[in-house]
């Protein structure tokens, strides 16, 4: 059997709670975060970790990085499959665009690669 009978103890925790609480006031939140320019180690880590949300796979390092007119612009190495040795999982790489606040906006993969190989950019 239960006691649903409140005991003068929890009555005076729930009502010292209540007094702590200060109450949201959804404006000046909203303007501190619409004023707040992120920082670029914000953004990359950001960037980093809602590409690996959206993809499921590890988000390794950034090779590239620039801020562009409507925000930024990342090419971001994804480990797409683990093989062993190590030097023969398949990574890839993917351009990451982001909107001014930091939020991504879109991305693609570009390149796939084997982690073991040279970048054959420029080289003959």
């Amino acid at each position: 059997m239960s006691n649903t009978n409140n005991t003068s103890e929890s009555q005076d925790s729930q009502q010292s709670s209540r007094k702590t609480q200060k109450p949201h006031n959804s404006q000046s939140s909203q303007k501190s975060q619409a004023s707040h320019k992120p920082r670029p180690m914000e953004v990359l880590r950001e960037a980093r970790a809602q590409l690996a949300e959206l993809t499921g796979m590890t988000a390794e390092s950034v090779s590239s990085f620039e801020q562009t007119e409507d925000g930024w612009s990342l090419e971001v190495e994804v480990l797409e499959l683990e093989r062993v040795p190590d030097t023969m999982s398949l990574m890839g790489s993917y351009l990451v665009e982001l909107d001014s606040e930091g939020q991504l906006t879109g991305y693609r993969r570009v390149k796939r690669y084997e982690r073991g190989r040279a970048d054959g950019r420029g080289s003959r």
